[in-house]
């Protein structure tokens, strides 16, 4: 039995480069306590992406505001619950999310969520994130909207490429000034006197609009999850769980469906005029406060990117990329900002926001859905033994059961029940009237149908391929050592 793990002594150094990559943190660096996850999981919410799906669970999927709030409150407890319960397994073994995947997946297995994860964190939702901040910026300053994306992408990237500890401080200054902002925005939105009439009278509910409201609430709030023990693998290893989870869940549930809640009621208000969606959400508020919301929009889409860009990084390494220089993790932040960039500029120069967000939180929910139900299983299986044995590049450790349960729930429930603009499920066709801007009557089951079969199949496919178990927790060594495939270098 190895001795129980010294208490932490470290402290904080924002304005030291973090080193390295996805190595286990070891126990004389460890520091922070769990309740800094409240903040961590405020911050990057209070921005207008989260306000944008109140929005159009409203506005596009035909939703009364009631009705989208039940929608919203639906998506957000079942993420926010997942984000708790993810932050929970960091400190154990000081990993990050994508690495401890590997468990479920293998080593090889593990490249493709690990793929996938760093193709939407570190340019999917970098884009998204980048282009409602340049939009606020534009609006505000009457700049060029191409300028504010340059400016607000630097600000960005420089987080990220410092790393953990700085981001971890940003966010908690960020949450306290975005979220006294945002709330006064709220209270102004629901304050405007059309809004209490056009909630009293505006009424429409749909089983199909709901569904699709609730999946990209989820989407949005489970888009987190891929990272959530990133940010709690520097706690101490015996920082209570509890408080862990119940941090980071809130954190991300109230921050969630508080702004989503006013982009509801925004979106029976707004001016169907406005030249973009930012503008639409500010229009029904004292110019005053709808400038300032402006510039915590701008503020907030770089709370939210700084963990975009550093989990890419990380995803990217855990994927097994072996980048062989001491900085690598800060290096290839740095490159997804540059490639995030570019995205995020086709998408201002196309003005194509509203629809391809839409879209895109919906396939966000349709790969983070399975994964959680190959991941959550697999921890419940693992129960009460060791990991560390697994982990290790060295490993070269196989489980076939997650991919497999993985690729084949996510597959057939995208065919049969995914509801994209471009693509549409079998279900989802039979279901959907033959008129334009029609919802189908049982809108987007994607996700649901997703996590139940990929969680079922795995546990039967792991019965039947018997992967190794290890040994009694109590007996898992300190510190996991060769998780990166560049671990030689210092």
């Amino acid at each position: 039995m190895t001795a129980t793990a010294p208490a932490a002594s470290a402290t904080a150094r924002p304005t030291r480069i973090e080193p390295g990559g996805i190595e286990s943190i070891p126990a004389d660096k460890r520091h922070g306590s769990p309740w800094q996850l409240l903040a961590t999981w405020s911050a990057p919410n209070l921005e207008f992406a989260t306000v944008f799906v109140g929005f159009i669970g409203v506005a596009y999927f035909g939703l009364g505001f009631w009705q989208a709030i039940a929608a919203i409150v639906l998506g957000n407890v079942l993420g926010g619950a997942s984000q708790g319960i993810l932050s929970t397994w960091g400190p154990r073994e000081g990993l990050a999310q994508l690495v401890l995947s590997r468990t479920a997946f293998g080593l090889r297995g593990n490249i493709l969520p690990a793929a996938i994860n760093t193709v939407m964190a570190g340019l999917g939702w970098f884009a998204v994130n980048s282009v409602s901040g340049a939009l606020a910026l534009a609006t505000l300053t009457g700049m060029p909207a191409w300028l504010a994306l340059i400016i607000i992408v630097v600000l960005e990237v420089a987080l990220a490429f410092v790393g953990h500890d700085l981001v971890q401080i940003f966010e908690r200054y960020a949450s306290i000034v975005l979220g006294v902002i945002f709330v006064v925005a709220t209270i102004a939105v629901f304050a405007n006197p059309v809004t209490g009439h056009a909630i009293a009278t505006h009424s429409g509910f749909s089983f199909g609009g709901f569904t699709l409201t609730a999946s990209a609430a989820f989407g949005y709030a489970a888009g987190w999850n891929p990272y959530a023990s990133d940010y709690s693998r520097y706690l101490p290893k015996g920082a209570s769980r509890t408080k862990a989870a119940w941090a980071a869940g809130l954190g991300n549930f109230v921050s969630c469906t508080i702004l989503m809640a006013g982009g509801a009621a925004a979106a029976l208000i707004a001016s169907p005029k406005a030249p973009s969606p930012t503008d639409a959400y500010v229009s029904g508020m004292p110019s005053w406060i709808g400038d300032v919301t402006l510039v915590a929009i701008a503020v907030g889409a770089i709370a939210a990117n700084a963990l975009n860009v550093y989990s890419g990084a990380m995803s990217f390494l855990a994927a097994g990329a072996k980048i062989p220089f001491a900085l690598r993790r800060a290096i290839i932040a740095l490159g997804f900002g540059i490639l995030g960039f570019v995205i995020a500029l086709i998408a201002v120069l196309n003005e194509a926001f509203s629809e391809n967000y839409e879209n895109f939180l919906l396939v966000i929910a349709y790969w983070i859905a399975p994964w959680l139900g190959v991941v959550f299983v697999d921890r419940i299986l693992r129960r009460g033994t060791s990991i560390a044995e697994f982990i290790p590049e060295k490993a070269r450790y196989r489980n076939p059961a997650g991919i497999i349960a993985f690729v084949v729930a996510t597959v057939v429930s995208i065919v049969l029940f995914s509801n994209q603009t471009f693509f549409s499920g079998v279900f989802v066709k039979l279901t959907t009237p033959n008129e334009k801007f029609a919802i189908s009557a049982i809108g987007d089951l994607t996700p649901l149908v997703g996590f139940v079969l990929a969680g079922i199949l795995y546990l039967i496919l792991f019965r039947a391929f018997r992967p190794k178990l290890g040994g009694p927790i109590d007996q898992e060594p300190d510190l996991v050592v060769g998780v990166d495939a560049a671990d030689d270098v210092a």
